[in-house]
Formats: structure tokens, C-alpha cells, sequence
């Protein structure tokens, strides 16, 4: 079921080119210098074909909540979903909107310099200027009035985020917003996944920072539930 996405109301990108690819659950906001339109959702559509054939060779993948092994036969995608999901503590499908935004980016790259994908919440990431990131939580009192400043990322950035009281991704916790900074995007959104399902209210903040920072890999956190937020790491607001 399509589900607007009213945060990117608030998204800018000056300077670039902004359209959508929007293929049943992957809803993708693409910023690039180059208008790549129709590479995007030609890489859309065959990263899609790739999670389905491999979900019809492997019972299970679909809707498994825990790591599994990865058959031998997986592309580069789906081994890639399989090592993030192992680090976090989840399923693959945890990783599918940060490994979409990755690989569509990459993809995109080799045609142009700057890319920024969005797909329903997490993002991927490559610039050579500072970018702000606002961050939505639902009705919080931060929703919208907080960004994360990001120095310019020539090698590509993931900034991740898991709610558990809006989108329709699966959450088992109840936060408003937790957002998960790493270079691996993949990673970024496993535990995104991971930590938001150990937030049922604002006592558990601590307890999600101290899961989400033991885990290689994860730059920084910021975990917003109803007026109290926790940050650790590489984390600059404004």
C-alpha cells in the first residue's frame, strides 16, 4: 500500500535535480546532479527482480525477523543484506530500503557526481558539500526542528531511520524516531531496525545507545521519544 512520505515536504537540495521512482513498496526521492530519471528506475526495477527471484529460491527470506544463512547463489545485493542483518540481530528485509537506496546509487554514480536517495527514511548519501539533514518524528516536539549537519561525504554516507509509531515498516518498539549514521547504508538500517524494536518509551533511550554503539560499523545515533532525545558518536545538530 503506497503511504505519502509528508516529511519530504521539508526536503531541499539545492542546486540538484529532484524526481521520484515509485515501484509498489520502493518509493524512492532521488537527488542527483544529473537528471538520471530514467536510469533510476530501470536499477529500481532490477534490484527489485533480484530480492524477489532470490525470496523464491529461499523460503523464509521474505518475513524472517532473525539472521539466515545466504545461499551460495546470491548476488552482491543479497550477501550484502544477509552480513548487515547478522551484525544487527534481524532479518534481511531489514536492510531492503537502505540496500535499494545503495546500490540504485551506485548505479546513478557512474553517470554523475552527487547523489542523494531517500526511500522511506533511509538514505544514502554522496557529496562533496555540507548537507543538513532534518529529522521527522512523527509528534515529537523535535519532529522537523532538528537537523544533522554532515560534512561533505566524498565516499558515501547512510543515515537510517526507524519509527515505531509511523510508516509502515515493521517495528516492534514504540519510538519516534531513531537514526543510525554509518558508511555501510545496509548496516545503517539493520540496526535502525534493531534499536528502534528495544524503545518502548523514553526510560529505554540509554539501554538503545549502548546496543546501537557496540555494534562495528555505526558512527553515531540520535533516538527521539516524545520530549527526550539521546545522541552518541559523530553527531553535530542544528
Amino acid at each position: 500500500m503506497y503511504q505519502e512520505r509528508v516529511y519530504r515536504q521539508e526536503m531541499n537540495a539545492r542546486g540538484l535535480f529532484a524526481y521520484t521512482v515509485t515501484i509498489f513498496e520502493s518509493d524512492l526521492m532521488i537527488y542527483t546532479d544529473q537528471m538520471l530519471s530514467e536510469e533510476a528506475y530501470r536499477w529500481t526495477t532490477y534490484y527489485r527482480k533480484e530480492i524477489e527471484q532470490y525470496a523464491q529460491l529461499k523460503p523464509g527470506f521474505i518475513g524472517g525477523l532473525e539472521p539466515q544463512v545466504c545461499l551460495k547463489t546470491a548476488s552482491t545485493l543479497i550477501r550484502h543484506m544477509h552480513q548487515a542483518s547478522e551484525k544487527a540481530g534481524v532479518g534481511p528485509m531489514a536492510t531492503v530500503a537502505g540496500g535499494i537506496s545503495y546500490y540504485v546509487g551506485k548505479k546513478l554514480l557512474e553517470s554523475c557526481r552527487e547523489v542523494m536517495i531517500e526511500n522511506g527514511g533511509d538514505i544514502f548519501l554522496k557529496s562533496f558539500t555540507e548537507k543538513k539533514i532534518r529529522i521527522f518524528a512523527g509528534n515529537s516536539p523535535f519532529s522537523n526542528k532538528l537537523s544533522l549537519k554532515l560534512p561533505p561525504c566524498p565516499e558515501g554516507i547512510g543515515i537510517c531511520t526507524s519509527a515505531g509509531k509511523i510508516g509502515h515498516s515493521l517495528s516492534f518498539g514504540n519510538a519516534d524516531a531513531v537514526v543510525i549514521i554509518s558508511e555501510d547504508v545496509l548496516l545503517a538500517d539493520a540496526v535502525a531496525t534493531a534499536t528502534g524494536n528495544r524503545i518502548q518509551t523514553k526510560e529505554h533511550i540509554a539501554e538503545g545507545i549502548e546496543f546501537a554503539r557496540a555494534i562495528e560499523g555505526v558512527l553515531g545515533v540520535v533516538i527521539i521519544v516524545d520530549d527526550q532525545i539521546g545522541l552518541w558518536g559523530k553527531i553535530e545538530l542544528c
